[in-house]
């Protein structure tokens, strides 16, 4: 039997799919790009495990990031779902939330229910808030409402019943009916996927699982299915994005867990190089073929949130689960460049991806893109582009510039380029200030980790913009995401509502609330294989003043052992209080709200510091080529190959530094280094005193 010591991760973009292999027995790390197949997935997958020349047969662990989630939500493909809820809030999930996300639009419309209203089903039965029953759910509402389903011939049902996460006996009941009913169909209940209240929310999260959960589960059945083939016998992981893994067992089951799960690991893979080369206080950004995503990293720990929207906070659809907090624009080097009917310039957020990709891919692109224009004022290199697999065709890019924008607008082809490529720019920067001045956090205080294969072009225009003093390039930026997934360990989260006054709570309720949430996150990592001694639990409790609705997290001892532990937890919220709104109230009451446990489990992982001389050349002779800059024009910029730098080797901007998979572009008056962890370091030539 082959020896099994290969981790393998591979991450599915817009337009690019990315392979990151690391052979723990030679210490040797392989990467690989392969354009995405939107079609079949799975057919990237399986290219880049070829061009990888990884025996799948010796491979251990496999870590995938899909896009197959959130591309079902996005455009809308997904399953024809019903869903069931209790007698009386039939409309709910058709209502959702009063709020108007864009105040001053008079033609603001709210995104269109996944599920129709002719689809949502209501049955007689109810719990109390503290998980009592009120209205019992007898077997003749089941049958009737197994016959509803029946003459409604959909794909997939979503159950969620009121305050089911204090008492989950009904959704039981009626689940077990439904699967044995229909167990052919798809079917979430809301407590397998969220215990904690707010009735929309929940009911979004419920209805968001099962419309994607056919789409998933077949996914990873035809994958699975073509690695056995190969002679795979590992472990199957899916990167989750709550910025840890998940079996892909798990993952059939809650496949929203999983709706972003490529920008998470370069999240992840961005917090590590940060602890390791002394900058805790990153900010991760990351820009791909079809989207920009950017995150804040603070002491070494990406900012998370519990509310996300599918798609965008004004159209998008809301999931109540952990998230590493990205915001995301569509700015990708696939973005395309056009011009509204009042005769202004946009970029994107629509992209050309793979198929047919940029004009200056050559196959077929029509439309001007960040890529074309990337190539027409000299950012990157015609010939042998990615690593030698093909050309850009410089005349296609510069023809469809030409026509699209440049003569519409009556510019210069250059300046066309130039202002495409400005105003991705600013897209993206406006995504940084998002994540930092709009929440208190002044850029000039952090770094700036840039990836992804057009992270690094892009990366010095937004830090000149913010005043960001450091850039840090990373080994391998094109494959970063993958690679960060190597670095994830497999993580699960719990949460149960239980709201009572600060003041009433006792060390022996709390604690055995705890108790219950470690037993529950310990007993589902040893059926993943793990041993209890490994297990990693990790306690936090959502507080707030009373007569307020939302919470501030703090973290709770492992172990509560005296009425001193509850009165500090109550400091640690006035405390962070402070520091989140200015003021706090230490003489007012306090509520807890939701109890929550984090359980990880550990996986082994490739060093990072070994990742420094894996450096794949680029394949290009030039030495030199004319970049056309704002404000200076035209400059001659020195052009060097990131595989023949050495460390502590200086140089100054104007000036590229081209790799496989990426190219770095360093600004007049910046000043680059290569590091001794093989990171390029870049100082801002305007950063501020």
């Amino acid at each position: 039997m082959a020896k099994k010591n290969i981790r393998s991760a591979i991450d599915i973009g817009g337009t690019f799919t990315d392979l990151a292999s690391y052979d723990s027995e030679t210490k040797s790390v392989r990467f690989e790009k392969s354009l995405t197949t939107p079609l079949a997935l799975q057919d990237a997958v399986l290219s880049c495990f070829t061009k990888g020349e990884v025996d799948l047969s010796r491979l251990d662990h496999f870590v995938h990031g899909s896009t197959v989630a959130i591309n079902a939500v996005i455009q809308k493909n997904g399953s024809k779902t019903a869903l069931i809820t209790t007698q009386g809030f039939k409309d709910l999930y058709q209502v959702g939330r009063a709020n108007r996300p864009d105040t001053y639009n008079l033609f603001f419309e709210k995104p269109a229910p996944l599920v129709p209203a002719n689809l949502c089903f209501a049955v007689q039965e109810r719990m109390t808030a503290q998980g009592k029953v009120y209205t019992p759910l007898l077997e003749a509402e089941i049958q009737r409402i197994v016959k509803i389903i029946k003459a409604a011939h959909v794909e997939a049902i979503a159950v969620c019943f009121m305050h089911s996460y204090a008492n989950a006996a009904h959704e039981k009941l009626i689940g077990k009916a439904l699967r044995k009913a229909f167990p052919e169909l798809f079917i979430t209940l809301s407590h397998e996927i969220l215990r904690e209240y707010r009735e929309f929310e929940r009911t979004s999260t419920t209805v968001l699982n099962a419309y994607v959960g056919l789409q998933v589960t077949t996914y990873l059945k035809a994958l699975e299915g073509q690695l056995k083939k190969k002679k795979f016998s590992g472990r199957f992981m899916i990167m989750q994005s709550n910025g840890g893994v998940m079996t892909s067992e798990r993952a059939a089951k809650v496949p929203v867990a999983m709706m972003e799960s490529g920008p998470a690991g370069g999240i992840i893979g961005a917090a590590e190089l940060g602890k390791l080369i002394g900058d805790p206080d990153v900010i991760a950004f990351d820009m791909g073929g079809t989207t920009a995503k950017t995150c804040l990293v603070e002491q070494g720990l990406p900012k998370m949130t519990d509310q996300y929207y599918i798609g965008g906070y004004q159209q998008g659809y809301v999931m109540r689960l952990p998230v590493v907090d990205i915001i995301e624009v569509g700015a990708g080097g696939g973005s395309i460049a056009w011009i509204d009917e009042g005769g202004a310039l946009k970029v994107g957020p629509k992209s050309a991806g793979s198929l047919p990709g940029p004009a200056c891919y050559n196959l077929g692109g029509q439309e001007p893109t960040v890529t074309d224009a990337n190539l027409v004022t000299g950012r990157l290199n015609a010939k042998r582009f990615l690593g030698g697999e093909f050309d850009l065709d410089y005349d296609k890019a510069y023809k469809v510039i030409e026509k699209k924008v440049a003569k519409p607008l009556g510019m210069t082809v250059l300046d066309a380029a130039l202002g495409i490529l400005k105003l991705a720019d600013v897209k993206m920067s406006f995504a940084v200030r998002a994540i930092t001045m709009q929440r208190g956090y002044d850029p000039r205080k952090f770094a700036m980790v840039a990836f992804g294969g057009a992270g690094p072009l892009h990366a010095m225009a937004i830090a000149h913009e913010l005043h960001v003093p450091r850039v840090i390039i990373p080994p391998q930026p094109g494959h970063f995401s993958a690679l960060g997934m190597l670095l994830t360990d497999l993580r699960q989260d719990f949460v149960q509502t239980h709201i009572q006054d600060f003041s009433t709570v006792t060390v022996k309720s709390l604690e055995d609330n705890f108790v219950k949430l470690e037993n529950e996150g310990r007993q589902s990592l040893v059926k993943e294989g793990y041993e209890t001694h490994s297990i990693q639990l990790i306690r936090t409790l959502d507080v707030r003043y009373l007569g307020q609705e939302y919470t501030v997290r703090v973290n709770v001892p492992h172990k509560l052992s005296t009425v001193k532990d509850i009165d500090a937890i109550r400091e640690k919220f006035d405390e962070m209080y402070e520091v989140r709104y200015g003021h706090a109230a230490p003489d007012q009451s306090a509520q807890m709200v939701n109890l929550r446990v984090t359980a990880i489990g550990p996986v082994s992982k490739p060093d990072f510091e070994s990742l420094r001389d894996k450096r794949i050349p680029a394949l290009s002779t030039q030495k030199s080529r004319e970049i056309y800059f704002p404000k200076v024009g035209m400059l001659s910029c020195p052009v060097y190959q990131r595989a023949e730098l050495k460390e502590n080797f200086e140089f100054m901007g104007p000036a590229v530094v081209e790799e496989y998979a990426s190219t770095t572009v360093l600004f007049p008056g910046d000043k680059g280094m290569l590091n001794q962890y093989g990171c390029l370091v870049i100082l801002n030539g305007d950063r501020e005193a």
